[in-house]
């Protein structure tokens, strides 16, 4: 049984059968330079420099045969799921959803923008969870998914920490499964969004799971097979 050592040095104990990597909006519209959020004027190194860690942490859990779920964010091409205040939002963020882009119409499926970064191309078997929501549970099938698969503990990473990422996670706590977020596998395009996120987690003795870097779960998973 891995044991990843968490901030506090709280233990994170899982078995790889039971556990499923949860990657979660990794898209060209929200990472690359030339995607939606780069073009319009935000900070996307931070995004950009999680890729490798998450690389690192996806080859772990398939090298394990352990599950593995992509999430996309965007919204059907007649925006029929996009609500008024969202349209609005966004509208005001300067890039309105479903409008024309740099990679297509800003996230809307069926888009290049909406397409996951091709350095983490899902393979045959992974699921994708396409959602319109920032929580990856709202109005989807993924509980279903991870309950039929024996799934208890969940492993949460990608982008942006204080909105998708922090959504998605605190949605599986409320729904009863461990969660591990890994911290150096987040990114957000202002770090103290990323630090505050962060410390959210951390309050009242870790009120929404566990915290730790993606070195600590390669460790533990070397130190449980040596």
């Amino acid at each position: 049984m891995p044991t990843v050592p968490s901030v506090s040095q709280r233990e994170f104990n899982f078995e790889w059968e039971n556990t499923a990597l949860i990657i979660v909006d990794m898209q060209r519209d929200f990472v690359e330079t030339n995607g939606a959020c780069g073009a319009g004027g935000l900070n996307v190194d931070p995004l950009q420099d999680v890729i490798p860690r998450i690389q690192s942490t996806l080859a772990l859990f398939r090298q394990n045969n352990a599950a593995v779920v992509h999430t996309r964010y965007g919204f059907k091409p007649d925006m029929s799921d996009l609500s008024a205040p969202m349209r609005q939002q966004s509208r005001e963020a300067g890039g309105e959803y479903g409008t024309p882009g740099p990679l297509g119409r800003i996230l809307t499926q069926g888009e290049p923008g909406f397409q996951i970064i091709p350095e983490l191309e899902p393979k045959t078997g992974e699921t994708i969870i396409d959602k319109s929501t920032f929580g990856a549970f709202t109005y989807t099938e993924l509980d279903t998914i991870l309950r039929g698969k024996g799934i208890t503990h969940v492993v949460v990473c990608g982008v942006t920490t204080q909105c998708c990422v922090e959504g998605t996670l605190r949605e599986a706590v409320d729904r009863g499964y461990y969660v591990l977020t890994l911290a150096d596998c987040c990114g957000a395009f202002e770090e103290h969004l990323h630090q505050g996120t962060l410390t959210a987690i951390q309050s009242e003795a870790h009120l929404f799971g566990w915290i730790a870097d993606s070195d600590a779960l390669i460790q533990s998973s070397a130190e449980a097979t040596a």
